[in-house]
């Protein structure tokens, strides 16, 4: 009987924590990746992450070598950039997922993680951008970045136009790796 009790003790600390209102952290999340995998974001739990709504077909398209730069310069130090293509702005982002990994690949070398497309706004809004969205608002366009810190929450949103070599991004990204 006691070992039932330590056992459901045990299992009850285990559980992902979710509440009605939605995910008590993005880490909480799982999502497709370009191949449809289940990719569990609880993976990402424990470092800073950068979540980026992309297109491949916008004017800030080039931002995706900026950002695999800050990858490759920041992952050692415990950070990760989660890249979701979405069509929401502009229809800037139309390719399948083999299409949007090839053109990646092919023109920037991006390397960080890439997922399904998925719709970032409205009534159609994914769990992530909902999650990310609830303090700092939905997007206004392709590129807006999201920082996240090591436990999970939302610490700022960062516009489109704000770009990856920025001062105010990079001192963002030091200060949530200091804590």
């Amino acid at each position: 009987m006691k070992a039932a009790i330590v056992a459901a003790s045990v299992l009850a600390l285990t559980t992902v924590a979710v509440t009605k209102e939605g995910p008590m952290s993005l880490y909480d999340l799982t999502v497709n990746t370009l191949a449809g995998k289940p990719q569990p974001l609880s993976a990402y739990k424990g470092k800073v992450t950068l979540v980026v709504n992309t297109a491949s077909e916008c004017g800030f398209t080039p931002q995706y070598a900026g950002l695999e730069k800050l990858f490759e310069e920041y992952q050692p130090k415990g950070f990760a950039i989660l890249g979701f293509p979405s069509n929401d702005f502009g229809a800037q982002e139309p390719g399948s997922a083999e299409q949007i990994q090839k053109f990646c690949q092919k023109n920037y070398g991006v390397k960080f993680p890439m997922f399904e497309k998925i719709a970032t706004k409205g009534a159609s809004q994914s769990p992530v951008f909902k999650f990310v969205a609830a303090k700092h608002g939905e997007p206004k366009w392709n590129f807006t970045k999201y920082l996240v810190g090591k436990d999970g929450q939302v610490k700022a949103a960062f516009a489109s136009k704000i770009t990856p070599e920025s001062k105010e991004l990079r001192d963002a990204i030091d200060a949530a790796l200091k804590e």
